[in-house]
């Protein structure tokens, strides 16, 4: 697969002041390594790239696993009856927590009220219920979020049939940031003069029986950033292609995995903002109760060449509209 990319933004890393949190902050002066947990939902390249993100920026400044930081890591697998017991497991085990996505954040909030949870891909924390603003969490949470430019995302869709009539949008309606990011898309195709035709699903086995419904009745697809279907890409891939629709996804990955293109945010910048944040809190410099969560400053345009040619499209020729 190819895969072109521009950067269209400048990212700003933000290392803000902060607060202390607990008694293993910090390296210096203790032997005894600090416990990280990290809780995912579901496999997702997005959500694997941000996660490698935050260690790295933990390891380029001084927290190496193996060194002075253990590391737990576990995933619900896409099951919800998963997450509160492994986020029980992670809040008693671990001095700090690494939390990807909104659904693993509100159970990790619902059982941790004191050790510091950051969090990375969140769409809307406040909507999430899990700050009381962005200047000023007021709680033990803080981190990324992903919100996307959807505004963007659907005139980029746009410009790819300029005389498109309908629109299609899949996603899964039980996840919090991908139900967020499909009502502000419906809206602005409706702004648009054009028909939406949306349908949800509620597992992976829906997408196919789902996407192949709405298929022939529609010229344009959006996908938004969603765990669920982000697993199902190589199907979403051979109907679209099979179809002639052009897609725009949420996310990066998903277009590496068989979308058409995106402009988006880069995940595994957004993984490294949060371990910034993350290593303030451990050198005992921040609380994340005061901690404002940071969205993300880069903004990267993806094509896949390969799905691109297989709908007559020239790569070249797919840009962010002005």
């Amino acid at each position: 697969m190819k895969r072109n990319k521009w950067v269209v933004g400048t990212l700003m890393a933000v290392l803000i002041v902060l607060g202390a949190c607990s008694s293993k902050e910090g390296v210096a002066g203790s032997d005894e390594k600090i416990k990280i947990g990290t809780l995912n939902f579901i496999e997702h390249e997005s959500l694997t790239a941000a996660e490698e993100g935050f260690y790295q920026a933990l390891a380029d400044n001084g927290y190496v696993e193996g060194e002075n930081i253990e590391i737990e890591s576990v995933n619900a697998q896409g099951a919800q009856d998963n997450l509160n017991p492994m986020a029980e497991q992670l809040a008693k085990d671990n001095d700090l927590i690494l939390s990807l996505g909104t659904a693993t954040t509100q159970a990790l909030a619902n059982v941790e009220k004191e050790k510091p949870i950051i969090f990375t891909a969140v769409t809307d924390p406040v909507d999430s219920g899990l700050v009381e603003s962005k200047d000023a969490p007021g709680k033990n949470i803080t981190g990324t979020s992903d919100y996307m430019p959807i505004d963007k995302q659907i005139d980029l869709l746009l410009s790819l049939d300029e005389e498109a009539e309908s629109v299609g949008v899949i996603y899964n309606s039980s996840e919090a940031n991908s139900a967020i990011q499909a009502e502000e898309a419906i809206e602005l195709i409706e702004d648009s003069g054009l028909r939406a035709v949306v349908t949800t699903i509620t597992s992976t086995n829906d997408v196919q029986q789902n996407l192949s419904s709405i298929a022939k009745d529609i010229d344009l697809l959006y996908i938004p950033t969603d765990n669920t279907i982000a697993s199902t890409m190589p199907t979403v891939k051979d109907i679209t292609i099979k179809n002639n629709i052009p897609s725009v996804l949420g996310a990066p990955e998903m277009v590496d995995a068989g979308g058409l293109a995106t402009y988006s945010i880069d995940y595994t910048s957004i993984g490294y903002q949060a371990g910034e944040i993350a290593v303030e809190i451990l050198k005992g410099n921040t609380k994340p109760a005061t901690t404002p969560y940071q969205n993300a400053e880069e903004l990267i345009l993806v094509v896949n060449e390969e799905v691109a040619e297989a709908l007559e499209i020239d790569p070249s020729s797919i840009k962010i509209p002005k």
